[in-house]
């Protein structure tokens, strides 16, 4: 069984900076894409960033492009995603993903197999 497992949220004023970090254990998936999403109260998951290692790519949601980074290391399975200039409307749990299936669009969080506990960010103003 494959966990991953989320750290780094916490709370912090706009303005601020934020890494959160995702490692996964237990049997290895030789995943090339990892990805992060996120859920606000009363509202649904939406796609924040994915990194596709076997494209060398990364894509990112327009409303945080410029401001998060995600990186990590294929061959460890760990993922981060380094948030800076932290807005109120980032507040959100935020959770990391993996293994995307074969012909899905890793935009859609229906597509990934393994999923993160979620770490909660909580920005103020």
């Amino acid at each position: 069984q494959v966990q991953l497992v989320e750290s780094g949220g916490g709370l912090v004023q706009a303005g601020g900076s934020l890494r959160l970090s995702c490692a996964a254990s237990g049997r290895t998936f030789g995943s090339y894409v990892m990805a992060w999403f996120r859920q606000a109260p009363g509202k649904e998951r939406e796609f924040v960033a994915v990194v596709n290692w076997s494209e060398d790519s990364t894509y990112y949601a327009d409303s945080v492009k410029g401001r998060f980074t995600i990186s990590g290391d294929n061959a460890k399975n760990t993922v981060f995603l380094q948030m800076n200039n932290l807005k109120p409307e980032d507040t959100a749990v935020y959770y990391c993903a993996a293994d995307v299936r074969s012909g899905s669009s890793y935009y859609s969080d229906l597509a990934y197999n393994y999923w993160g506990q979620g770490t909660q960010v909580t920005v103020s103003s």
